[in-house]
């Protein structure tokens, strides 16, 4: 970490004791069910190593195919998700779709959240701008623009999006990723739910997508409980049973 980014983290938790104020508490709640939610470039399909290992736990588990049109649109379809569930939830996501549980996480079903090299946007807080503060990842130059939605170049997504992920496997997530709008990444949540949520974090150290830098400061930022894998961006897919474990852990349940 340079001097003048160092030095920009230092005054960022200094000047935001409120996000520092959120204390980690005991999950005193055993949750019944787990929602996930995907983020950009993808589908529910990138859960699949990690739903069978919560299954097996005894979890009931749900994948919200999130439709990338707008933030409005992807919070409906998480929160009809939601209402589906009966009792405790735990609510996870990756990538982008942290910006949705941080608004949607505030639901009193939810008892914890759980961040996988995931956004955590403050209440109205430019994340664009916040994000600038680090270094880009290399996966942002490929990706391509077309009528207003984005997808990732071939190249981009098996080097930088998918790195660590076995070729065959990157490949099959290359050919379903869903086209993401390019005006969902500017959206402002009008929540934060991990101020008043317990939250847990998986740090990704090889990631080429979002700084892991970055991943590190937003889970101090929330005080969250937080792991680092030496994983590229879709740990989720690369690391599934440390994820499925983080996310046990969240619920209640004994690792696996």
């Amino acid at each position: 970490m340079t001097f003048w980014r160092s030095l920009f983290v230092a005054a960022s938790l200094l000047a935001a004791p409120i996000s520092l104020a959120h204390a980690q508490t005991p999950q005193t709640v055993k949750a019944k069910n787990v929602v996930l939610v995907h983020g950009a470039w993808a589908d529910g399909s990138s859960w699949s190593e990690v739903i069978p290992i919560l299954q097996a736990a005894g979890l009931n588990v749900t994948a919200v195919q999130n439709p990338l049109g707008s933030l409005a649109e992807s919070v409906e379809a998480t929160k009809r998700a939601l209402a589906e569930q009966d009792g405790p939830t735990v609510l996870v996501a990756h990538s982008w779709g942290g910006t949705v549980i941080s608004q949607v996480g505030t639901d009193p079903k939810v008892t914890g959240l759980v961040y996988i090299a995931a956004r955590a946007p403050d209440a109205n807080e430019d994340f664009v701008a916040l994000s600038k503060q680090f270094p880009t990842g290399p996966a942002r130059a490929g990706i391509v623009e077309r009528d207003g939605t984005t997808k990732l170049s071939e190249d981009a997504f098996l080097k930088y999006f998918a790195n660590g992920v076995a070729p065959e496997r990157a490949k099959e997530l290359y050919a379903v990723q869903w086209p993401t709008a390019a005006s969902i990444f500017a959206g402002r949540t009008t929540e934060a739910a991990w101020h008043s949520k317990p939250s847990w974090y998986a740090v990704s150290k090889n990631d080429g997508t979002i700084n892991p830098d970055f991943e590190r400061f937003l889970a101090k930022r929330m005080n969250a409980t937080t792991i680092e894998l030496d994983a590229g961006h879709l740990s989720l897919v690369s690391h599934p049973k440390d994820v499925a474990n983080l996310i046990l852990e969240a619920a209640g349940y004994q690792r696996s």
